[in-house]
């Protein structure tokens, strides 16, 4: 049997990742209930409007799988996509026990994971999502998001989205600031 090293694979498509995220999560929830594949989708869906470019879009896709077990970390390394696609997965995958400084720091050392996060964030914390919480819920994640947030210098002036492809890598500055 011969095993076939993933840069010899075409690499996945757009709508081949969507499917097999969607695949990964089916049957799990968020904390409000609902399928967990709206999030994914509403995270791919806020990297895009950012100006993401398409590996972007296919690790925010794929931003939980690891973390949330829906893939194993082998698969990822495994598959047939793009070194800074699989970099920027693992960058976002929360590991035991860490520290949010830390987590923080390796986002901020992978280029392209930045705005990925931002649009994971920005979903974690809208409102609507927030407001079928109960109140004790509700404030601890809003509290989390909002040091995260600071973490990673995302504060209202200055947004990774404003800065195009580039993903607002850590070293660019916001304009005017």
């Amino acid at each position: 049997m011969t095993h076939t090293h993933p840069e010899a694979q075409p690499p996945l498509t757009p709508a081949e990742v969507e499917a097999l995220a969607r695949t990964a999560h089916a049957g799990q929830t968020d904390k409000a209930g609902r399928p967990y594949a709206e999030h994914l989708h509403a995270v791919a869906e806020g990297v895009r409007a950012r100006g993401g470019d398409a590996e972007q879009i296919a690790a925010a896709w794929l931003h939980d799988s690891v973390e949330d077990d829906a893939l194993p970390e082998r698969w990822l390394h495994e598959a047939a996509l793009s070194r800074r696609t699989k970099d920027i997965v693992l960058a976002l995958t929360k590991r035991a026990g860490e520290e949010p400084e830390a987590y923080a720091r390796r986002i901020l050392a992978t280029p392209g994971a930045l705005l990925v996060k931002e649009a994971d964030l920005a979903h974690n914390a809208d409102p609507a999502r927030l407001a079928v919480l109960d109140e004790a819920t509700r404030t601890r994640l809003t509290e989390k998001y909002a040091r995260m947030r600071a973490l990673l210098g995302l504060t209202d002036g200055k947004r990774t989205g404003q800065y195009g492809k580039g993903g607002g890598e850590a070293g660019q500055g916001a304009p005017g600031s």
